[in-house]
């Protein structure tokens, strides 16, 4: 029988725990490559607790417990959907990282229990740090055989059989056997077998490979292994396999069934792998020292180079955006014609933006799910419409869309905060977008020394905010894919020491990150300006040394009704003008009529 409610959930659960001998179990957003998004098979998260967010975890206790015995822990940009989605009778909150599932199940599980978790959906890092934070309470941490939620979720869906397709060598720039090079003389360099490469966009990126196994990111389920001497093994369901795929990946790469995946990983003895810790589970180095292999942890050799964008993969990205920023563009004209009359509501406006990108043959897919919100839902950087949540758009407000599009030849991300008149905003709305504006004109104008980091330019963008008294809770920058994760490693912009890894990082010529502050005021109204920036060499004369700047990618007019004027700098105000005559000249030859009229008008100088 079904179960329809997440309190029977729940109760299964606790009751498959109890058949195993264990005490409690984690339950993590994950699957067996440690991917941002997941597919519908691994959202195990989802099914137990209702729970929508792409990032939280969550704990539970089987036996005697005292309080709810279950916990949801989410980061601050989750702090209102959760309690929205999440029952607070069976779930307590837990806000990280003030706490973690781990500290919590230390604190409220008893002497002695066993807690469960799956070592295929957690990090080996976690792993250890949770192994020995709870021996320090007599808990041990047992890896289970097979997911107990697998056990009682009847109706899970199975795994995606989409097939894996060749992404053209003219868009990647580089072919697979250079790359596949590339990673033989890290190898040899550093004294390596082989390595275990597990970030599904990093197998896509290797072996010039795209898929359809996960939503908004074009990869396919499956493993690489890659050897010293160049060759591959490639880890991926036969079904999957087309003689195109087969034809491309060539005699240096052997195609082998993804069951096969483990028993290799046991028959590696006495061979020296690097596996990266920040992308593999723990069960693959559990699988590794089982077989005897010896183990070394290092970064993914391909997470740096998929990072830096080959000159085919920067053109294409160009490319790309100017398509995509017409199709944004007739949006915001027809937006500005609708959303006005009251009757237009969150869905309605993000289904019209998919129409627009879709009138473009080159779009494969939405490159994450549409935000689309009004009012006070724009004051949720992470805001997510659904039926529920669905609301009209109402006139005299602000209007945030977040969104992008996934193309053979570039991944794109913008957004745009807009007025829906009548009337004018308020000046305080006015205020903070003048000085959202002002932080990211300054970052998309910055010059800094090669081998600076994103976490040292990350104030450029805060500091007229922080002149108003303001500040904005998320980063400010992150890296993004060709044709791949709209979320890319391992560059960052964010502040230093924050909860997110990259900020370290020094930016390099040919990354591409995203330029992106923001202001919400709770319940209210929010303001965020995105557009897509590429790293490019700086021309300063007489410089000493290398110095870097940013070439902007994304070319989709600002809304002028928020900008005061008087509080920007004549750079400021030449900035605004310069990108909006490159807005009109990539734009204007791919519109007529009353788009283009629209367009005219809001590129017009301020």
């Amino acid at each position: 029988m079904l179960m329809h409610t997440h309190e029977a959930r729940l109760d299964a659960l606790r009751k498959e725990l109890a058949k195993r001998g264990l005490n409690g179990f984690v339950i993590p957003i994950s699957d067996e490559h440690m991917s941002e998004y997941v597919g519908e098979y691994a959202q195990r998260l989802a099914w137990l607790t209702g729970f929508g967010g792409s990032a939280g975890s969550a704990a539970v206790l089987a036996g005697e417990f005292s309080g709810k015995g279950a916990a949801m822990f989410t980061d601050g940009r989750y702090t209102v959907q959760v309690r929205d989605q999440v029952s607070g009778e069976l779930y307590d909150y837990e806000d990280v990282p003030a706490t973690s599932p781990a500290k919590w199940l230390a604190a409220n599980a008893p002497q002695g229990a066993k807690i469960g978790y799956d070592a295929w959906l957690h990090g080996i890092d976690w792993a250890e740090d949770a192994e020995a934070l709870f021996a320090k309470r007599g808990i041990t941490l047992v890896p289970v055989d097979s997911n107990p939620i697998d056990t009682v979720w009847q109706d899970r869906p199975a795994p995606s059989a989409a097939l894996a397709v060749p992404h053209d060598d003219k868009f990647a720039g580089r072919s697979s056997a250079d790359k596949r090079a590339e990673i033989a003389d890290w190898l040899k360099r550093e004294g390596y077998d082989a390595t275990v490469i597990t970030a599904l966009d990093s197998v896509a990126w290797l072996l010039n490979m795209r898929g359809a196994d996960v939503a908004n990111t074009p990869v396919a389920l499956s493993y690489v292994v890659a050897h010293a001497d160049g060759t591959a093994e490639l880890f991926i369901a036969p079904e999957k396999v087309s003689p195109e795929l087969s034809q491309h990946l060539g005699n240096a790469v052997k195609v082998r069934d993804r069951a096969d995946f483990l028993p290799t990983l046991g028959s590696l003895s006495g061979k020296t792998v690097a596996v990266d810790p920040k992308h593999a589970v723990a069960g693959i180095f559990y699988a590794l020292q089982a077989g005897g292999a010896k183990l070394v942890r290092d970064a993914d050799p391909a997470v740096l180079p998929k990072a830096i964008k080959t000159p085919a993969e920067q053109q294409g990205h160009r490319d790309a955006q100017a398509r995509d920023g017409a199709a944004v563009t007739r949006f915001l004209r027809w937006l500005s014609v609708e959303a006005p009359k009251g009757e237009l509501d969150e869905l309605g406006a993000a289904a019209k933006l998919r129409e627009f990108r879709g009138q473009s043959a080159a779009l494969r897919d939405t490159s994450f799910d549409t935000i689309s919100a009004a009012a006070g839902h724009a004051a949720l950087p992470h805001y997510k419409v659904d039926e529920d949540s669905n609301i009209t758009i109402p006139p005299s407000s602000i209007f945030l869309c977040d969104s992008g599009g996934q193309y053979d030849d570039g991944t794109t991300d913008i957004t745009r905060t807009v007025w829906v008149g009548p009337g004018q905003p308020s000046a305080e709305m006015i205020d903070r977008n003048t000085r959202v504006l002002k932080g990211h004109i300054e970052l998309a104008l910055a010059v800094f020394p090669d081998g600076t980091s994103g976490g040292a330019l990350d104030a450029l963008a805060r500091m007229h905010l922080w002149a108003g008294g303001v500040d904005y809770g998320h980063g400010t920058g992150h890296g993004v894919g060709s044709y791949l994760s709209v979320h890319e490693g391992p560059q960052r912009i964010s502040k230093p020491g924050g909860a997110f890894p990259g900020t370290e990082t020094p930016l390099r010529e040919g990354m591409i990150l995203s330029n992106e502050p923001g202001y919400y005021k709770a319940g209210e109204y929010g303001i965020r300006i995105e557009n897509l920036i590429l790293t490019v060499a700086a021309d300063i004369a007489q410089s000493e040394g290398q110095y870097l700047g940013f070439e902007t990618l994304t070319f989709v007019p600002l809304d002028r009704r928020l900008v005061d004027k008087t509080m920007l700098t004549p750079r400021e105000i030449a900035w605004w003008n310069d990108y909006h005559a490159q807005v009109r000249a990539i734009l204007a030859p791919q519109l007529d009529g009353d788009d283009l009229a629209w367009l005219e008008a809001e590129c017009a100088p301020l």
